[in-house]
């Protein structure tokens, strides 16, 4: 009985130190929290109320691995965890990229800027441990599909450099990411062809005019935008094409390196489209751009 009382504090702490990100201690499938302690603006103490990263890595990890932080859609509402996250890094992993799947939270609970910052924290925090982690702080890149889609192109319109006095020093480095990839994304709150259930969700019913026109990210690109590659379908009914082929012209106008495919066939959600011969081919166009830019061998 004694021993047990010995263990029980042991234990406590062996579990506590095997949340922490340390040195040289990233393993493949630990899940991250994003802050130590609650997270800014955190209403609760459910699993959901809790930002994470899910760590998945490739067989073979070398000294200045490319990184991604990928973004589950699901509407602001919801997170398609399974086809557009766990299935994504492994296909990632297989390029020898790292990957880190990211739990943000949702809608309508929390709003704007909340998604954003877990976004933004993610970034940071794999940056400021990319050299305990074997990983290149100029390639860390998000990608995105749908609702998660707009959380990429707005991490990629909305970033600051860090804060160089700032207490945590996570905070202390910058988020904007190296590169994007955005899958049928939502990109615009003020055009016909926005997604309104995820303006809802991240926004509310009544959202200022000029908060809709700043997260309409079409309108925010600059010279800074990380270089971007997108793919969407034409025959997407649930998030036009138009959200992408407006976010690629103003790429295009900013003089920001990007590729884009549109594929005739194929409903909004498909992640891979492994059961799709044609559109699965977005996949390995988008292993021949990271290719060509030197984010994999």
């Amino acid at each position: 009985m004694k021993f047990a009382f010995l263990a029980l504090p042991l234990l406590a702490v062996a579990m506590a130190n095997a949340q922490q990100p340390q040195q040289g201690m990233i393993q493949d499938t630990t899940t991250l929290p994003l802050w130590q302690g609650q997270a800014p603006g955190q209403m609760g103490d459910e699993d959901k109320d809790k930002p994470t990263i899910t760590v998945y890595l490739p067989r073979t990890t070398a000294k200045g691995m490319t990184a991604v932080v990928v973004a589950p859609g699901g509407g602001y509402g919801a997170l398609a965890m399974n086809h557009e996250g766990r299935q994504v890094a492994n296909f990632l992993n297989s390029l020898g990229v790292a990957a880190f799947v990211l739990k943000y939270r949702l809608g309508p609970k929390y709003h704007h800027p909340v998604e954003l910052g877990d976004a933004q924290r993610a970034i940071r925090m794999i940056r400021s441990h990319a050299a305990e982690w074997s990983i290149a702080p100029d390639k860390i890149g998000i990608l995105g599909f749908s609702a998660g889609g707009h959380l990429a192109s707005t991490a990629s319109t909305h970033f600051d450099a860090g804060n160089p006095s700032a207490a945590d020093p996570i905070d202390r480095v910058g988020s904007r990411p190296d590169f994007a990839v955005l899958g049928y994304p939502v990109v615009t709150f003020t055009q016909p062809w926005t997604h309104k259930g995820s303006a809802k969700n991240l926004l509310g019913d009544n959202p200022d005019p000029a908060l809709l026109k700043s997260l309409s990210n079409e309108t925010q690109v600059t010279a800074q935008t990380p270089p971007t590659f997108i793919f969407h379908t034409n025959a997407d009914t649930g998030v036009p094409a138009e959200n992408s082929i407006y976010y690629f012209l103003a790429l295009r106008a900013n003089k920001v390196p990007a590729e884009m495919h549109i594929f005739e066939k194929g409903p909004h959600g498909v992640g891979l489209a492994g059961n799709d011969p044609a559109l699965a081919e977005w996949s390995k166009l988008l292993a021949l751009w990271m290719k060509g830019r030197g984010l994999v061998q």
